[in-house]
């Protein structure tokens, strides 16, 4: 899993609250668990105007001009501004790592979908909470710049914005500690393995009958 120490990009603003999962990478494109080859359809049906499958020659689609990640100004940010509820609806993994692969690196917003907000952790993905009005704050000054970029520091648990805007933030030390580290949940039982393999060591000499066939 890649780390997350310190962030510094361009905040897209997804002006919509209760942006469930479909909407983050529709259902057609579950098919594949490889992790990689989602992130040209994140907000697939918001982002073209004609409809996809996974075997379309997403080049060929029709780009939807109205859709603000379709703006060239944003094509590069790495920090996503939403509303209420982000992630909400089905289960599924794939969302985080759409908005990975994509290559933003954050998600910032007043509240999340219980599952998508600990998938995201699992995937190195950075879903920050912040207070409404903050966000709020925030919005408005993507609104009064071309782009807005924003600095995130994970370790100080700190916001900077380039025109000095600053803001703190509250995040759970243990998942805190597993993206600085890049450490997913197979990471952290390697971080074991020697104890591991001398428990199997010894209980294989304790019981080897367990170990027969």
């Amino acid at each position: 899993m890649q780390q997350f120490i310190r962030e510094t990009g361009v905040v897209m603003p997804l002006d919509r609250a209760n942006v469930d999962t479909d909407q983050i990478i529709p259902k057609q494109y579950l098919k594949s668990i490889k992790r990689t080859g989602f992130g040209v359809n994140l907000f697939d049906d918001w982002r073209y105007l004609d409809p996809g499958e996974p075997d379309t020659d997403h080049g060929t689609r029709r780009i939807n001009p109205d859709f603000i990640l379709n703006e060239p100004r944003y094509r590069e940010a790495k920090i996503l501004l939403a509303r209420d509820n982000f992630g909400c609806g089905s289960s599924r993994e794939h969302a985080p790592w759409a908005i990975l692969e994509y290559g933003f690196r954050a998600v910032i917003a007043p509240s999340f979908a219980d599952i998508f907000f600990n998938n995201s952790f699992k995937n190195g993905l950075l879903p920050l909470v912040l207070e409404a009005s903050l966000v709020e704050a925030l919005f408005a000054r993507t609104q009064g710049a071309e782009t807005y970029t924003l600095t995130i520091d994970l370790a100080a648990q700190t916001l900077v914005g380039a025109d000095g805007w600053q803001a703190t933030f509250a995040i759970d030390a243990f998942r805190k500690t597993c993206l600085l580290e890049g450490l997913d949940e197979i990471g952290l039982t390697l971080k074991d393995a020697d104890a591991i393999r001398a428990y199997e060591a010894r209980r294989r000499s304790e019981a080897p009958w367990l170990f027969r066939g």
